[in-house]
C-alpha cells in the first residue's frame, strides 16, 4: 500500500521529488532518470510511470544548472530507444509461446495475419506517434513484436520516435518550464501532459469503431 502511494504521489508530484533526488543523490540521478524510463518503455507492465513530465521537469532543471542538459537527455533517449526494443523483443517472444495453437479460442491465425500486414504497412507513424501518449507508449512495441513487424523497419521509426519525444519534451521544459507562469500552473500541465493524449487516444479509437461498417451477409 505505501509502494502504491508512493507511486501516485511520485507521478502527482514529480517536480518535487526530482529535486529531492537531485539533491540527494547527486551524480546517480542520471543512473535514476535511465532506469525510470527504460522501465516505462521496456517493460508492458509499468505504463503507469512517468514519461513526459519527467522529460519536461528535467528539461527545466537542466535550464537551471541543476543537471546537464546533454548528458541528461543523450541518457534518457538511450533509455528510451533501449526500453522499445526490450518491449518488441519481449513481444516476438511471447507471441508464439502464447499463440502457440493454429486455430483456437485464444488465437485467430487470420487477425494474427492481418495485425502484421497492419504494422508493416502503418506501424511507423504509429510507432512514432504512441511515444508521445502515456500507455500507448509502453504497449505499442509489444504489440509490434507479437505482430512480428520487421526489427530493421521498427528500429527505424523506434529510433526517430525517441529523438522527436525525448529531445523535444526535455528541449520544451528547457525553454519553458522556468517561466513564472508555467511554474504556478506546473500541476495542470502535468495532468495535461497525462490526460490529454490519452483522452485524444481513446477519442481516436472510439471515431475509428464508429467509422467501420459491419459485414452484410
Amino acid at each position: 500500500m505505501q509502494v502504491i502511494q508512493f507511486l501516485i504521489s511520485f507521478i502527482l508530484h514529480i517536480d518535487q521529488h526530482i529535486i529531492t533526488l537531485v539533491q540527494n543523490y547527486g551524480p546517480w540521478i542520471y543512473a535514476l532518470l535511465f532506469l525510470i524510463l527504460f522501465v516505462e518503455t521496456g517493460v508492458v507492465v509499468m505504463p503507469f510511470l512517468p514519461g513526459d513530465s519527467l522529460l519536461f521537469i528535467v528539461g527545466a532543471l537542466c535550464a537551471t544548472g541543476q543537471l546537464r542538459y546533454d548528458l541528461a537527455a543523450g541518457l534518457m533517449l538511450v533509455a528510451a530507444i533501449l526500453g522499445d526494443q526490450c518491449n518488441y523483443s519481449i513481444g516476438r517472444w511471447m507471441g508464439p509461446k502464447v499463440f502457440q495453437w493454429e486455430n483456437s479460442r485464444f488465437f485467430n491465425k487470420k487477425a494474427f495475419e492481418q495485425a502484421n500486414a497492419f504494422y508493416e504497412r502503418y506501424g511507423g507513424i504509429t510507432i512514432i506517434l504512441a511515444r508521445f501518449m502515456p500507455f500507448m507508449r509502453t504497449f505499442v512495441p509489444f504489440v509490434a513484436g507479437v505482430a512480428h513487424m520487421s526489427r530493421g523497419k521498427f528500429t527505424l521509426y523506434n529510433v526517430v520516435g525517441g529523438v522527436l519525444w525525448v529531445i523535444g519534451v526535455t528541449a520544451a521544459g528547457y525553454f519553458f518550464g522556468n517561466i513564472p507562469w508555467v511554474q504556478e500552473n506546473l500541476q495542470i500541465i502535468i495532468w495535461g501532459l497525462i490526460l490529454v493524449p490519452g483522452v485524444l487516444a481513446l477519442f481516436g479509437a472510439w471515431k475509428a469503431s464508429r467509422n467501420k461498417t459491419p459485414e452484410t451477409a
